[in-house]
């Protein structure tokens, strides 16, 4: 019973892994992941797995092995499991009115199935405000460099990290790029506060240069993920919000990574005390339970698609099929459930400050950690060949001491596919219910495979 021989083979002979170079698959054996119990995950040859990245992409958020996730789940589509979201269902009902308590100013909840839809869904909805409101002049979508937002064409259009769009080419038209906000990588003489503000000021001048008259969407993330875990220096975000109020430029938030808890808030933004009139989210809502990705908005700009119903075009023509299916929120409404009874946004808090002190500690031994950032149990610690140049360490070593983590039983990531030149930061981004002895487990393996990679 415990023989995977056929199921490596099946996957060998059939499967077309995400991110993947498969040639070195033709002769050794995919990994397969066969079972998960809270924090730890179980391979086909029975090795034990802390992992440390929530599923290898920031996603199960409440851990693994949770029957009221799975029963909530089974009872939901044994009763209905799908129609289109054309007409409503009980836990896409119920779900709504939960997560809008979370996050006052927002009302209207559109429901998809995957973060790079979610936000399409946004893009879409500007575009079409665009022609209902501005004459067909505000299309410009402006996006941030090092953040992600997916996969599709429209979202790579808006992608920062130009490994992830290469070859993929010609993109979108109307996507502008603005600056990061990376004071670590300045790109000014400043520092703190008026760091902060001089890069919400670089946002203006690219407003400025395109046109404000052309600018309709300003899409960022709360905390940039994959791009190197980079937050906003103070000063940042407060500025931002002006800029986008004087330009009549709508403020999209992408919560995919940050949403549901992952930084010690519901969401990210809300540790800067901005008003978004778009808010993204996907990965966390059902901790990988069910896909389910969501659009919230305003009713300020939902009102927009109502207000001529005589006008057969004077709506939001669309729809997401999977939108439709019951397993997301009812999965959610158990997530949420979860959050909330084991008070894991406290719990991310001082797990996470407990990660950046350790990794701090670390870097006191290792010149090689440049910089340790992060919020909450999202956290990044940037390698670098010399600290006073900041020159970034080698990507191989860099996924050297991946691998050797790896060795040790402790999964962890990198930054990859990204920013040519910077794939050089180490990311961790643990389940909710990390405990210290978890994350202790994990920076020693960092620890040691530092020392192994780097020496030390």
């Amino acid at each position: 019973m415990n023989d995977l021989s056929d199921v490596i083979e099946a996957d060998r002979a059939h499967v077309w892994h995400h991110l993947t170079q498969h040639k070195p698959l033709e002769t050794n054996d995919p990994r397969i992941i066969v079972e998960g119990k809270g924090i730890r995950v179980w391979d086909q040859s029975g090795r034990e797995f802390l992992d440390a990245v929530s599923g290898g992409v920031w996603t199960v958020n409440v851990g693994y092995g949770r029957t009221a996730i799975a029963d909530a789940v089974h009872a939901q589509l044994v009763k209905m499991n799908y129609f289109a979201q054309s007409v409503g269902s009980i836990p896409g009902s119920e779900f709504a009115k939960k997560l809008i308590e979370k996050m006052p100013g927002m009302s209207r909840v559109y429901y998809v199935n995957s973060g790079s839809e979610a936000n399409e869904k946004v893009f879409k909805m500007v575009r079409q405000i665009a022609h209902k409101k501005y004459d067909g002049k505000k299309t410009k979508i402006l996006y941030r460099d090092r953040d992600y937002h997916g996969s599709t064409l429209a979202t790579m259009s808006a992608g920062g990290q130009d490994e992830r769009v290469m070859q993929f080419g010609p993109l979108a038209p109307d996507f502008v790029r603005v600056p990061h906000c990376m004071e670590y990588r300045a790109q000014w003489d400043l520092t703190g506060a008026e760091y902060g503000r001089k890069a919400a000021d670089a946002i203006e001048e690219v407003i400025l240069r395109e046109g404000p008259e052309t600018v309709g969407l300003l899409c960022l993330e709360p905390v940039t993920a994959g791009g190197g875990v980079i937050e906003a220096p103070e000063g940042y975000w407060e500025r931002v919000q002006e800029i986008c109020k004087k330009y009549d430029v709508l403020l999209h938030i992408d919560e995919v990574v940050c949403g549901m808890g992952r930084t010690g808030k519901w969401f990210g933004y809300q540790h800067y005390g901005i008003k978004p009139d778009f808010v993204t989210m996907a990965k966390g809502v059902a901790s990988g339970y069910a896909a389910i990705a969501i659009t919230v908005t305003t009713e300020e700009v939902f009102n927009l698609f109502k207000d001529d119903p005589s006008d057969k075009m004077n709506y939001f023509r669309d729809i997401s099929t999977f939108g439709g299916c019951t397993a997301g929120p009812a999965a959610a409404l158990a997530n949420m459930q979860i959050i909330e009874d084991e008070n894991l946004l406290e719990n991310t808090t001082k797990m996470g400050e407990r990660m950046l002190a350790n990794l701090n500690k670390l870097a006191e031994k290792h010149e090689v950690i440049g910089d340790v950032r992060g919020k909450g149990l999202f956290v990044g610690a940037e390698l670098v060949q010399n600290r006073e140049t900041k020159e970034p360490a080698e990507e191989a070593k860099v996924g050297a001491v991946v691998a050797a983590c790896n060795a040790r039983g402790v999964i962890i990531g990198a930054t990859n596919r990204s920013v040519p030149g910077f794939n050089n930061t180490l990311c961790f981004s643990p389940a909710l219910i990390a405990t210290a002895d978890d994350i202790d487990e994990i920076c020693n393996a960092v620890d040691e495979a530092l020392t192994e990679v780097f020496g030390g």
